[in-house]
């Protein structure tokens, strides 16, 4: 063979290997659910052929963390590649009248995609702030298109609401006094109180015409869809309700897959699903106080409002044909950690800011090892007094403190109850998640020393490097801040009520 024959084959394997470029990104977060909930992630009853197809031809994470155990300081970090204590997403979570939110100088990932020329969009669950004439919210933070409940579906009375056809009221009340969950197109509202009965429907065509126009327009796109599902109340159309053999949640569960397959569908449709790299997880563990309606974090220890494994350990997959060869990682990795992948697989420069995540390419594409040894859990509540409440190196981890959760209450683990409260640790508790995933058996003896001593030091050098930000969430609520869809209207909050077709 000469020279050019070489050079020629050559090229066309390279032209195979390499993605176009640039690729599209689809980011899928799911809302309140447990490690141990999904079927390809060992849950026997769960309904979730399309979570379980992109598992099966995609790459499953063992040892994939989130930031928080609550939903606004996860989404924060989800979307700035920062510890929320950088952000000031602390302490708990964002309300209808919330006077504070991501702070604008923040920098997600959507504006680094849209820097390099990528149409952007968000539909779904905010929850990062709506503020004084909508100043937070995603059409604010980069995000071209916008169509969602700007924070929780349960942050609004929903006694009298359906969530089930035809027309089963939602399951207990919700937050009160505060103004029907509505739905946003961008910074209008198009329905006040949402219509969950076809939220869904709504969320797939929006995504669906988006995707579609980004292709006729020859755009890179980066889809952002944070889901409602499965956070308390559930609720499903009529596609899936009664479907699932798991009951209300199994139903809430089936019809976010189902979305999941439409956005799959489309994407195949227009041609790019080669050219496009899925990437799923979810925002924090499963709300046990629900009990069969709330979740399940498998082998995991407690759940949602816990450092424990369970409250912060996530399923994920990433999936991309022909670039990500199906398997599974042990390697540990964050949700700090997509903000620098995408930017490097778009060709992003990475914003000018202490960033506490780091490039998954290597895990995803060659099932190498992590450029991340270590993970810290905050609470729900962090402070300076207090920092950090566990650490984990490599296979170790230690906690200095331990607390239980409202969200958690309802197992038999006295350590998950509200009533078990903040207890300090010195020595630290020390756990090999390996061999001892719900950490049950804690390593004592002077053996380990060595082991506590190095993550003690880890613990100190993240601790200096750390400076926590202005906290919006401690900027208060103003009533007068929540959304209505008629301002003017009196007495409210009972006024703001609109109602349109989706």
């Amino acid at each position: 063979m000469d020279l050019m024959c070489i050079i020629a084959l050559f090229a066309l394997i390279t032209a195979q290997c390499a993605p176009a470029s640039p690729p599209n990104f689809v980011l899928l977060f799911a809302d309140d659910l447990g490690y141990g909930d999904l079927g390809c992630f060992g849950h026997p009853s769960s309904l979730t052929p399309n979570l379980n197809r992109l598992a099966a031809q995609g790459l499953r994470f063992t040892d994939f963390y989130v930031t928080s155990p609550v939903c606004s300081p996860s989404r924060a970090a989800l979307l700035t590649g920062r510890y929320q204590t950088r952000s000031g997403i602390y302490p708990g979570v964002f309300y209808p009248g919330s006077r504070g939110g991501l702070p604008l100088n923040e920098t997600t990932i959507a504006e680094v995609l849209k820097s390099q020329g990528y149409a952007t969009a968000m539909v779904g669950k905010w929850h990062l702030g709506v503020g004084l004439k909508g100043t937070y919210l995603p059409t604010r933070q980069g995000f071209d298109k916008y169509l969602g409940i700007p924070y929780s579906h349960d942050q609004g009375p929903c006694q009298n609401l359906t969530c089930f056809p035809p027309d089963v009221k939602c399951f207990g009340l919700c937050d009160q006094g505060v103004v029907t969950v509505p739905l946003m197109f961008n910074e209008i509202i198009e329905q006040q109180p949402a219509d969950f009965l076809q939220l869904e429907k709504a969320y797939s065509k929006f995504a669906s015409q988006f995707i579609n126009v980004a292709v006729q327009n020859k755009s890179p796109f980066f889809l952002y869809y944070p889901s409602h599902h499965t956070h308390y109340p559930q609720y499903a159309g009529a596609d899936y309700a009664g479907k699932s053999p798991r009951g209300p949640f199994g139903d809430a569960l089936m019809e976010f897959d189902g979305t999941v397959g439409k956005i799959l569908k489309t994407l195949e449709e227009t041609g790019v699903i080669n050219n496009t790299l899925i990437f799923f997880t979810g925002d924090n563990g499963p709300e046990l106080m629900r009990k069969s309606r709330g979740g399940n974090a498998g082998l995991m220890k407690c759940g949602k409002g816990t450092t424990y494994e369970g409250g912060m350990r996530e399923p994920a997959i990433a999936y991309w044909p022909g670039f990500i060869q199906p398997g599974v990682t042990r390697a540990l990795a964050s949700s700090l950690d997509i903000l620098p992948t995408f930017a490097k697989l778009a060709g992003a420069p990475l914003p000018k800011v202490q960033l506490d995540g780091v490039d998954m390419t290597d895990i995803l594409f060659n099932k190498g090892p992590s450029q991340r040894q270590t993970i810290f859990y905050y609470p729900v509540d962090p402070s300076e007094k207090y920092s950090v409440f566990a650490v984990r190196w490599k296979n170790f981890k230690a906690h200095y403190y331990t607390r239980g959760a409202a969200h958690s209450e309802s197992t038999p683990d006295n350590d998950c109850s509200l009533l078990s409260f903040l207890k300090q640790h010195d020595p630290p508790l020390l756990f090999n998640l390996e061999a001892d995933p719900s950490e049950n058996y804690n390593l004592d003896g002077t053996e380990w020393d060595p082991v506590r001593k190095q993550i003690q030091t880890i613990k100190e050098q993240f601790e200096a490097s750390m400076v926590f930000g202005e906290s919006e969430i401690s900027k208060g609520i103003d009533s007068s801040l929540e959304p209505c869809c008629t301002p003017s209207c009196t007495p409210k909050p009972q006024c703001c009520h609109c109602t349109s077709a989706l």
